[in-house]
């Protein structure tokens, strides 16, 4: 069997992005960061997930980037932007954008891949319902393999070419939420809200939550998670 990278960092699309490669039949090794990111919640969760879903390894990797900030996920003078209303729709990047946070992990996957062997590394980019991150484009994933493919001992050598799958970038928030119910994701055990309460739950204002919320709302289901406000289910 075939062994895949797959980038978990606990959210929805990450979820579901392990799903699919499993549905392919790799044998997946997930892989999560603790980063510096303002709460533990979905590095939690990427473990809850990568367990119910069959990751034959999980690893954990833990680097700053709160060492350079410019990010509200990283930085704590820097408010998390809730209700805002060009949600999808502004040419600005937001300010939850991490520099060159996707970079930073595929390079980290790329790495792993090379040392077991493995040509295949997964991604849950998206960008149809797009927030505006510059590393969520096929422009950038493209660019990256084709940078892997050349900085590389094992592709150099002629061992295998490295590609970056990214199986759902094309779908909307709904769609990711179906495919990844009729394969099994349970949503309740993942995480994707940026600015949670001390008791975890979800605040329902940031860009991710109100993605994921609409997502669920149009996939015609109920998000299985709590959101401040809510009673407890």
């Amino acid at each position: 069997m075939a062994q895949a990278i797959v980038l978990l960092s606990g959210g929805l699309d990450s979820a579901t992005t392990l799903a699919l490669a499993r549905e392919e039949g790799f044998a997946c090794r997930a892989l999560s960061f603790r980063y510096g990111q303002r709460h533990s919640r979905e590095v939690d969760a990427a473990r809850r997930v990568a367990r119910s879903l069959g990751a034959v390894e999980h690893r954990l990797i833990d680097i700053d980037l709160r060492t350079f900030g410019g990010s509200a996920l990283t930085d704590s003078q820097i408010e998390v932007p809730k209700d805002r209303a060009d949600l999808g729709d502004s040419a600005e990047i937001p300010l939850t954008y991490v520099p060159a946070r996707n970079t930073i992990f595929l390079s980290y996957a790329l790495a792993w891949a090379e040392v077991l062997g493995a040509f295949d590394l997964f991604i849950g980019v998206n960008s149809t319902d797009y927030s505006g991150y510059p590393d969520c484009r096929a422009e950038f994933v493209a660019a990256f393999e084709a940078m892997a493919n050349l900085a590389t001992a094992a592709a150099v050598q002629g061992r295998g070419r490295y590609r970056i799958h990214t199986p759902i970038i094309r779908m909307t928030k709904a769609q990711i939420i179906r495919t990844g119910t009729q394969l099994g994701v349970d949503y309740s055990l993942t995480h994707s809200c940026y600015d949670p309460d001390p008791q975890g739950r979800s605040c329902g204002r940031c860009d991710s939550c109100r993605l994921r919320l609409k997502g669920f709302a149009e996939a015609g289901l109920r998000d299985p998670i709590q959101y401040v406000g809510q009673d407890s289910r």
